[in-house]
């Protein structure tokens, strides 16, 4: 095997203007899409807890979503092709398959990939929209350029601050950041109940009320300042005719148009 196979270095035209669209046929499955989002409006709400704690330092909150993030793009590829991932992955980026399965692979090593370098990259923004409709939903992983949304709240880190300032600018920087914190801390967990609106228990609402919903979400940094947005998006009722029967790639569909054009500064681009 050669080196080149072995090193998985990301493409980004795996994920531009693509989502996964995941068929819902059955209530177990509806009930399954339904935890999923609980668990990342937990994650959402144990972030805002970290970032309201002045004793955890805000790398550690960022990391810690970053993590549950990574781990959930893993068990999606290890459900997928098991722990052989990247080989399935480059396969299909180098042509050697051309197949549904590895498609679906290399979408999510890709996202899996861009995720794990977020923590050491400034300036990438993650961009996500998650869409449910009557018979499925779809996630469509984006990343852009930039750090910020129009509407995205800013907080800053003290240990991310590169220049020396004098202890009186020091001590004033260091409690405006940890205010900072806190008003970011109050809107990520308010935020979070966005997603629990969206993507109620299926058990306990008609297939009337829960059966379209979505939310668009988006966090950056650049050096010590951080950015993060989530609100909600309305699906577009007429994007499929037909269903689906398996997890397939699709056109990432309207909704991403308009949010891209709302959400994302002149200057900013999709990647």
């Amino acid at each position: 095997m050669s080196g080149d196979r072995e090193q998985f270095n990301g493409d980004a035209s795996v994920l531009y203007q693509t989502a996964v669209r995941t068929p819902l046929p059955t209530p177990d499955d509806e009930r399954v899409f339904h935890e999923n989002m609980m668990n990342v409006a937990d994650a959402r709400e144990q972030r805002a807890e970290m970032l309201a704690d002045p004793d955890v330092p805000l790398l550690a909150a960022y990391e810690a979503e970053q993590e549950r993030l990574a781990e959930s793009f893993e068990r999606r590829l290890r459900h997928l092709t098991g722990d052989d991932y990247t080989e399935v992955a480059m396969a299909y980026h180098d042509g050697e398959r051309d197949d549904r399965i590895g498609a679906l692979t290399s979408y999510y090593l890709e996202a899996l990939w861009r995720i794990q370098q977020r923590t050491t990259i400034s300036e990438m923004l993650f961009f996500p929209l998650i869409l449910r409709y009557p018979d499925s939903f779809t996630v469509n992983v984006r990343f852009a350029s930039g750090y910020t949304t129009t509407e995205s709240v800013w907080y800053e880190s003290p240990e991310h601050m590169s220049e020396e300032l004098e202890a009186d600018h020091a001590d004033t920087y260091y409690s405006e950041s940890l205010y900072s914190q806190k008003q970011a801390a109050a809107y990520v967990r308010q935020t979070a109940q966005i997603i629990r609106e969206e993507f109620p228990a299926p058990d306990e609402m008609s297939f009337e009320e829960h059966k379209f919903g979505g939310i668009v979400s988006a966090g950056g940094r650049k050096g010590p300042v951080f950015t993060s947005m989530l609100e909600r998006v309305e699906p577009d009722p007429g994007r499929f005719d037909e269903p689906v029967e398996k997890p397939t790639l699709v056109e990432a569909g309207l909704e991403a148009v308009q949010t891209e054009q709302e959400l994302l500064p002149e200057s900013e681009v999709v990647l």
